[in-house]
């Protein structure tokens, strides 16, 4: 990969980390590190098991240029196999600082990439950190092991491998972030979609406790899966290969031949809508699993407990989440009345969900039944029911919900799935992020940018993201818009509809 020349004289900065001694480069006057080890490579005899803590090293390591991804398909058409250099160091953080002077003692956030669980890779131009680290931040971005690597259920491996990685990451980050400038104790964790639920996951995680004090938790995923369905997936995974799911069989197969297997699965789930459920229906290979020792309960009943009262929470989502996929797979404007009817059938709470749909929203066309069903079951209400559970048992939370619509297509995509991402880190011109804002980010999209930005980074410096706590009474929130307003929260009527549901572990459902 290129890497941009220094922009600020003298000479490239360096730090002495707890790890050794590391040498980045400057970036429009922000000190980027790129490429630093967090854990040994999971190959070899570390294939599949917990990650490792990475042995140090003397002298200065240069860290000039992004880690390889881990392994994963090609989902959406992503390929990130290809962006960066090959290698196995998977497992590798990414640092932007204003003032890397050890004791500067600026907030630190701390960024989980999306990515349904299969696909995603720190080095992606969306995810520069540089642009909100010189709001007066450090910015740490990493890789976790995903798919199969990260999350299949495998006999003889611990469950939920990519979530003790996303652990031994934000552990890496108290041990040495203040080499950086960073302060351990005031660390925000924040992650969009899949990296939202790995957020709500972490929250309620004892092995996490300690390691963050603020999360923001952004259109976070709904599913989690039970020991027996990630197992039964993992079977049918290895099956494609002969094999039967365990460590042994497994790590004697290159990662890329696994990925395969993996998307081979996820192109016919049709045929296993009667044993996988709604996982086979939206689509879903893998998730975190509830197996009782990584992840004991589910993050809204942590919450409800209380596990996370002492953490502050900033959560929304996007009011059109579904949109997006509505439009990927080519749907946008052709959903029927069969469709949506489906929909509501296997997605909608209790025996009366879909009625009760049909009557909240009488004058709703089928294709927005449709929308409205999916982006509460898979986005809107797991959010919601974080700070719900939260505020609950005595925490503090505040709610947002993002309404501008995207530019992007026309402006077909409304307020969607994945918006935010841009708005929050201020890239607005690079990546994939033409699709949503456009080829040239208009003035609206760059104000609403910088008032999100302020938002995040000052819940990151001091729990205030300048508006009301979220109340179970007045259910107060931010509208983010380009006309910004805080009002009772919007989706009432969905809220009401999902009020009793508790979001269990998807389970396995048949033969």
């Amino acid at each position: 990969m290129t890497v941009a020349e220094p922009e600020t004289s003298g000479p490239q900065p360096e730090v002495r980390a707890t790890v050794g001694g590391l040498r980045g480069v400057w970036e429009s006057g922000t000190a980027v590190f790129r490429g630093i080890p967090f854990a040994e490579p999971p190959v070899h005899g570390l294939r599949f098991a917990a990650p490792r803590p990475v042995r140090g090293w003397s002298g200065v390591r240069e860290a000039l240029a992004y880690g390889p991804p881990p392994p994963q398909g090609g989902h959406f058409g992503m390929d990130a196999s290809s962006r960066e250099a090959p290698g196995d160091d998977w497992l590798t953080v990414n640092v932007w600082s204003p003032d890397p002077a050890p004791g500067a003692g600026l907030p630190v956030m701390v960024w989980i990439h999306g990515g349904a669980y299969v696909i995603g890779t720190s080095g992606l131009p969306e995810y520069d950190g540089g642009r909100l680290a010189r709001d007066g931040v450090v910015v740490v971005t990493f890789n976790y092991r995903v798919g199969i690597e990260g999350f299949a259920q495998i006999e003889g491996a611990p469950s939920n491998r990519g979530l003790l990685d996303q652990i031994a990451a934000l552990t890496w980050v108290r041990d040495n972030i203040r080499a950086f400038g960073g302060d351990p104790d005031q660390v925000t964790v924040f992650g969009q979609s899949a990296g939202a639920g790995s957020v709500a996951a972490l929250l309620a995680m004892d092995r996490a406790a300690g390691l963050f004090r603020r999360a923001v938790v952004q259109s976070a995923t709904g599913t989690l899966f039970t020991p027996d369905l990630a197992a039964d997936i993992t079977a049918a995974c290895a099956a494609e290969l002969g094999l039967r799911p365990t460590v042994d069989e497994l790590s004697a197969v290159a990662p890329r031949e696994l990925s395969v297997a993996a998307d081979a699965v996820g192109a016919k789930l049709e045929q296993w809508d009667r044993r996988w459920g709604l996982a086979a229906y939206r689509s879903i290979v893998f998730s975190p699993v509830v197996d009782g020792e990584v992840l004991t309960v589910t993050p809204w009943q942590a919450l409800a407990d209380g596990a996370g009262r002492d953490i502050e929470l900033l959560v929304g989502h996007t009011r059109d989440e579904q949109r997006l996929f509505t439009a990927v797979s080519g749907l946008l404007g052709e959903v029927g009345e069969a469709q949506a009817e489906t929909a509501l059938a296997k997605l909608a709470p209790g025996a009366d969900g879909a009625r009760r749909y049909r009557e909240a929203f009488p004058a709703a066309r089928p294709d927005e039944l449709y929308e409205l069903v999916h982006s509460d079951w898979l986005f809107r209400m797991p959010s919601l029911h974080l700070a719900e559970a939260q505020t609950t048992a005595g925490g503090r939370a505040h709610v947002y919900e993002l309404t501008w619509p995207a530019p992007g297509m026309g402006g077909a995509l409304g307020a969607c799935h994945g918006l935010d991402v841009p708005l929050v880190f201020g890239n607005l011109d690079r990546g994939q992020t033409a699709l949503l804002i456009g080829e040239a980010p208009s003035p609206e999209a760059e104000a609403l940018s910088a008032r999100m930005r302020t938002a995040w980074t000052s819940f990151a410096a001091h729990g205030d993201p300048g508006w009301p706590a979220y109340d179970t009474r007045q259910r107060l929130v931010q509208r983010l818009d380009t006309e910004s307003a805080v009002l009772a929260y919007p989706e009432e009527s969905s809220r009401r509809i999902w009020q009793d549901h508790t979001f269990p572990p998807l389970p396995l459902v048949g033969d």
